[in-house]
């Protein structure tokens, strides 16, 4: 009898999902896969400060009901094959839920593993409704979408008098997001694009675009790709004579858009969502600076590493809201949290919500390396 019991344990331990052993060995793990080198490598080192920061403060404090937070993060480039590759292996160790994935190609990638191995995939750095719709039970956005941010650039572009509105876009699934909502936005108001030109994803050969785009003589042109390649466009049109405005939407990286511009990112506009990480702040923004000063180092504010650092935040108060650490369990304590206050940044996740925020503001760019509002 008691060999058979002992043949049982054996067995339940042998299937029990590895996340679960995890918690026996007295941690939550995550996975997250994203650029930490090529041309979008900003994006993915400033995603992973901003969350560590936080994730150090709760292990500082105790960790979520006792049990430490280890973010394990894997470089893929930017690239789709390397990333669903990275998530195969964080499956393979089974992990709790993904995280702060970085990319609309890298996201799809690995959304097909996310749906096959009911894993929780939280706050990937994109706005794409690709990954929206339909709503994925498994899948939590913490920023608004590619949508939201184009239909604020064009309105307040046509609003402007800029009618006359050309798209520069990544090839990929990325940018015919934004390309995307930027028709949309414009078919409202019976307009339609003045032109549109590609670049290739961790490319910066823009030389047929800018040829083709300043030809066009549009008002002002929207950018839809990441920061090496916006920036080699951008100036590259001004040398060819190109005198109109220039709009980017979040995921070009403001500060490393910034790095890459110097004097000439004057007057080049961004559109954000998340809150302004500079100057006097409260709530979450002034948690986050005290973070930040805590830390010391190099570590200075960016748009980047402050989505990090809420993502963080909303998936740690979603932690301590389950009964007992499980993928069901998560999903079921972020669906709980539909009126909460991240310290000024609101969050309405709910069954059959998915999308926590829809808030977008416009920021300018400086000569002196500023962020204005």
């Amino acid at each position: 009898m008691r060999r058979r019991q002992s043949l049982s344990a054996l067995a339940s331990l042998a299937l029990a999902p590895l996340w679960a052993r995890a918690q026996e060995r007295r941690r939550i793990v995550l996975g997250q896969s994203c650029p930490l080198t090529g041309p979008a490598a900003q994006l993915g080192l400033q995603m992973q400060a901003g969350a560590k920061l936080f994730f150090d403060g709760v292990n500082a404090a105790g960790g979520i009901n006792g049990l430490p937070i280890e973010l394990q993060t894997l470089d893929d480039g930017y690239e789709p094959d390397r990333c669903k590759a990275n998530t195969e292996k964080f499956i393979a160790e089974d992990v709790l839920a993904l995280f702060g994935y970085v990319g609309t190609p890298t996201a799809l990638a690995a959304l097909p593993l996310v749906n096959q191995h009911r894993l929780p995939f939280f706050a990937p750095l994109t706005g794409a409704e690709a990954l929206r719709e339909p709503v994925n039970r498994w899948v939590f956005h913490l920023r608004a979408s590619y949508g939201d941010e184009t239909a604020l650039i064009v309105k307040q572009m046509t609003q402007l008098g800029l009618n006359k509105i050309a798209v520069f876009h990544q090839n990929d699934a990325y940018g015919r997001a934004g390309l995307d909502g930027v028709q949309k936005a414009l078919l409202a108001r019976k307009l339609a694009p003045q032109g549109v030109a590609t670049v290739e994803r961790n490319s910066v050969n823009v030389a047929a675009a800018v040829k083709t785009l300043v030809a066009a003589q549009p008002d002002g042109i929207v950018l839809v790709s990441a920061y090496k390649s916006c920036a080699a466009f951008i100036r590259e049109a001004r040398k060819a004579g190109y005198g109109g405005v220039f709009y980017n939407v979040s995921f070009v990286g403001t500060q490393a858009l910034l790095d890459e511009l110097g004097k000439e990112a004057s007057g080049v506009v961004v559109s954000q969502v998340m809150p302004y990480p500079f100057g006097t702040a409260t709530g979450v923004v002034a948690e986050y600076q005290a973070a930040l000063q805590r830390a010391g180092g190099t570590l200075k504010p960016n748009y980047t590493s402050i989505e990090g650092y809420l993502a963080a935040k909303v998936l740690c108060e979603g932690l301590r809201r389950m009964a007992k650490p499980s993928r069901d369990g998560l999903v079921n304590a972020l669906e709980s949290m539909g009126n909460y206050n991240a310290g000024g940044f609101s969050v309405r996740f709910a069954p059959g919500r998915r999308e926590a925020s829809s808030f977008v503001e416009l920021s300018m760019l400086t000569g002196d390396g500023k962020v204005r509002r």
